[in-house]
């Protein structure tokens, strides 16, 4: 392995899971049928849910961010 650690199947996982935790933000957001005849009123009402949704996203995408940065620094560490 030489003198740097492998952390690629790691960061591959935890890709994944936070791939698979943005994408069920996404199962919150929902029009009642009863808006269906006016959509855009119906949509323009879930504006909580919209903003609950993108607030989460950039929190996990955040994380993400921090989460890649130190498995960046992880792979030149040594065992001292």
């Amino acid at each position: 392995m030489g003198d740097h650690w492998s952390t690629s199947r790691m960061e591959a996982f935890s890709d994944g899971v936070f791939a698979i935790a943005i994408t069920l933000l996404i199962l919150e957001i929902s029009i009642p049928e009863t808006a269906f005849e006016h959509l855009w009123s119906g949509i323009a009402h879930q504006w909580p849910s919209y903003l609950a949704y993108v607030t989460s996203f950039l929190t996990i995408g955040g994380i993400w961010a921090a989460h890649h940065g130190i498995f960046r620094r992880l792979a030149y560490a040594n065992q001292r």
